[in-house]
């Protein structure tokens, strides 16, 4: 009889769920669909406009973005928007190449807004811009200075997005054997990091009405545009290279964007731990979020950081071993991945066994930060090893 009743129970929770994902997709409307479909129509016709750059990995991961980008789209609805005006605005630069490098320097609209390194510069540029206006919002108290600075910080990222879809294409101008996909320096990684940053901002900000959190947040985007100009100006950092054998394999293409999720939304947490703790102490306490909903996006974003981290390390785990024999070597790059991701785990596991909740977990959050950039930018810095490739 208990038998028979937990069958009876497993088969109702398995037909609930079916429900739900079938509900879920009945949810969906016309607008809906033709979006999905617009993207598969988009990420065909550039398979077949492009696909003689492409190696056969770079060639699926531009399918598989449809259907990533399409859910995306149908759980947040400015990705709608986003995801066609970057794709329309990354042709219209390519078209404009006419297959010739030089054309960047020629072409008016190139030169001075869709070419990589004009648009990364419009990109840097509009992350200042919006931080300003954040935090003259925050001390106005007005609506005007958050709502222009989250304006400001939407088209950073767009421009942000063109510039490394332009410049994947640029480096393929420049040879075959060149070309890559941008993610394989400190310059690539930077512009990355930063648009990651923003994104979950402006999705925070839209799903708990944290626009107040706006500048706490722009502060480490506004540090890392800071860094990315210096590097820039005083490395020639800009110039695309050939890769170095190492990072000549497929890893790297899922790799390194599954790290900057991770770092970009430790970041984020770090910087929703300080506002954090500025309200606990009564400070601007009248202008920010209530103290649960800091907590809760503190804890989302390292729960999403540490998913996407653990991923990144084990395939990175899975590319060491392909590249150099072995999974694990205990290089300065991988051990710090270790202590980033232990820190983290332990973290969470408080959260999750003891409730870890307050204050405490915010300047954890903070102390996480500093350990994060050592591993990110420290290791390059100070320490040697076979990730050497990435110093400065």
């Amino acid at each position: 009889m208990e038998l028979s009743q937990t069958k009876t129970g497993a088969a109702a929770r398995s037909t609930d769920k079916y429900q739900e994902k079938a509900g879920y997709f009945r949810r969906l409307t016309a607008a809906d669909w033709l979006y999905g479909i617009a993207l598969l129509a988009a990420a065909l016709y550039a398979q077949i406009q492009y696909g003689h750059f492409m190696d056969i990995y770079e060639e699926v991961i531009l399918v598989c973005t449809a259907p990533v980008f399409a859910a995306l789209g149908w759980y947040w609805k400015p990705m709608r928007w986003l995801v066609p005006l970057v794709g329309v605005l990354s042709l219209v630069a390519m078209s404009m190449y006419d297959g010739n490098l030089a054309a960047a320097e020629q072409k008016f609209f190139l030169k001075y807004m869709l070419s990589s390194g004009s648009a990364i510069l419009w990109m840097s540029a509009l992350f200042m811009f919006s931080t300003v206006f954040y935090w003259v919002g925050l001390f106005s108290r007005g609506k005007f200075g958050g709502s222009v600075g989250a304006n400001l910080c939407w088209a950073a990222v767009v421009l942000g997005s063109v510039g490394m879809m332009v410049r994947w294409y640029e480096s393929y101008l420049i040879g075959p054997d060149v070309g890559h996909i941008p993610v394989s320096n400190l310059y690539e990684v930077f512009i990355l990091f930063a648009i990651i940053t923003a994104l979950f901002h402006l999705y925070y900000e839209e799903h708990y009405a944290t626009r107040q959190l706006g500048p706490f947040v722009m502060l480490i985007i506004g540090a890392a545009v800071a860094f990315l100009l210096w590097y820039t100006v005083s490395r020639d950092a800009a110039q695309i290279q050939p890769l170095v054998p190492a990072l000549q394999s497929w890893w790297m293409k899922i790799h390194v964007p599954a790290n900057f999720i991770g770092y970009g939304t430790f970041a984020l947490a770090a910087m929703v731990g300080s506002a954090y703790l500025l309200k606990s102490h009564g400070i601007l306490a009248d202008r920010l979020p209530p103290l649960e909903v800091l907590d809760d996006v503190m804890y989302k974003s390292i729960s999403v950081g540490f998913a996407f981290f653990t991923v990144a390390t084990i395939l990175g785990a899975l590319w060491a071993a392909e590249a150099w024999g072995g999974y694990w070597s205990w290089d300065p790059k991988e051990t710090w991945a270790l202590i980033v991701w232990l820190n983290y785990a332990a973290w969470l596991h408080m959260r999750l066994m003891t409730g870890l909740r307050g204050r405490v977990a915010a300047w954890w959050a903070l102390v996480g930060l500093l350990v994060t950039t050592f591993a990110f930018l420290g290791v390059n810095m100070f320490l040697s090893g076979l990730h050497s490739y990435g110093e400065l």
